[in-house]
């Protein structure tokens, strides 16, 4: 069985999800979602994909689908994750399941109901080198003490990953620290008892803070630290040192390195090295088996509950 599959939001993300799924047999990418129709009719042709709109509801209608990928700004998200259940479509919403700890809720409320396959894009959970780490814990070979994590951006005008004008605002907290609030809590499978955020002066244009910390401690006696900043103009990217009992990994997206930064060759955890496609597997695969994802959105919404904490204490 082919799995017809849409993606709305066919921006610098959408486009990495259109590149991962060429990859994967028994699927097809049949609607492409976007903004602007003209831009959007440009990588439905490079990707030879025949259906075309700027309409989520439009896409939705179409007997042929059975699954909605969005890569759509932040603030769409959950509405958008509901209305795919809705219409009876399994989805895999792109990282933050929602800004709102209310609207994550009411997606896993609907998904409980309605036993689709409802999927968040936590890519950390997949990437070969979070991986490795993953099963060196599960064997009881490696026990975290201390998680270190820099985000950093130089963003201090409202551009995408592209260079493009963004439609919408990024978010230090509901975005780019929900990566590692999850991985800390799919890493040490252990809930997070104390949460502590401080913030940097908030943007006068864009509305938010530039640069913030935040402080977690698992109920095992883990901790983690996560610094994030939109105004380091230096190296970019987010940067994992796993401190624990037995070693210590620097991992950088797919790749993964010891404490002395010897590299390790993680070529051989997945059949990938593209994290990114790995999710996309997972949901296909999840969808075929009828069972639970792997980062589905019952296994994320503690991650949400957390930024839903630290939220309240920077307001």
């Amino acid at each position: 069985m082919t799995i017809k599959v849409a993606l709305a939001g066919a921006g610098a993300f959408g486009i990495k999800h259109l590149d991962g799924i060429k990859n994967i047999p028994g699927v097809e990418v049949v609607s492409v979602i976007g903004r602007e129709l003209d831009k959007t009719k440009e990588v439905a042709a490079k990707y030879g994909i025949a259906h075309v709109t700027t309409d989520l509801a439009e896409s939705l209608k179409l007997k042929e689908l059975d699954a909605v990928i969005l890569c759509t700004p932040t603030q769409m998200h959950a509405a958008q994750a509901l209305q795919c259940l809705r219409a009876g479509k399994h989805v895999q919403v792109e990282i933050p399941l929602c800004d709102k700890l209310a609207d994550g809720q009411a997606v896993l409320d609907l998904q409980q109901k309605t036993g689709l396959v409802a999927m968040c894009g936590h890519t950390r959970r997949f990437n070969p080198s979070h991986q490795y780490v993953h099963r060196r814990i599960k064997k009881g070979e490696f026990r975290i003490q201390q998680m270190d994590v820099q985000t950093y951006f130089f963003r201090r005008s409202n551009m995408n990953a592209l260079g493009q004008p963004r439609s919408w605002t990024d978010h230090l907290l509901w975005h780019h620290a929900a990566h590692t609030v999850d991985l800390f809590l799919h890493q040490t499978g252990s809930p997070v008892v104390k949460a502590n955020a401080l913030q940097g002066p908030i943007h006068p244009q864009l509305g938010i803070a530039m640069d913030m910390s935040i402080q977690l401690q698992a109920a095992n006696g883990a901790i983690c630290t996560l610094s994030l900043s939109f105004n380091n103009d230096g190296p970019l990217g987010t940067f994992f040192r796993y401190i624990g009992d037995s070693a210590t990994y620097i991992a950088r997206y797919d790749d993964l390195f010891n404490g002395k930064d010897e590299k390790i060759d993680v070529s051989r955890v997945d059949v990938s090295m593209n994290g990114i496609e790995l999710q996309d597997r997972e949901f296909f695969a999840a969808i075929r088996e009828g069972r639970e994802p792997n980062a589905s959105v019952a296994q994320v919404l503690p991650c949400y509950q957390v930024l839903h904490r630290l939220e309240q204490q920077l307001n």
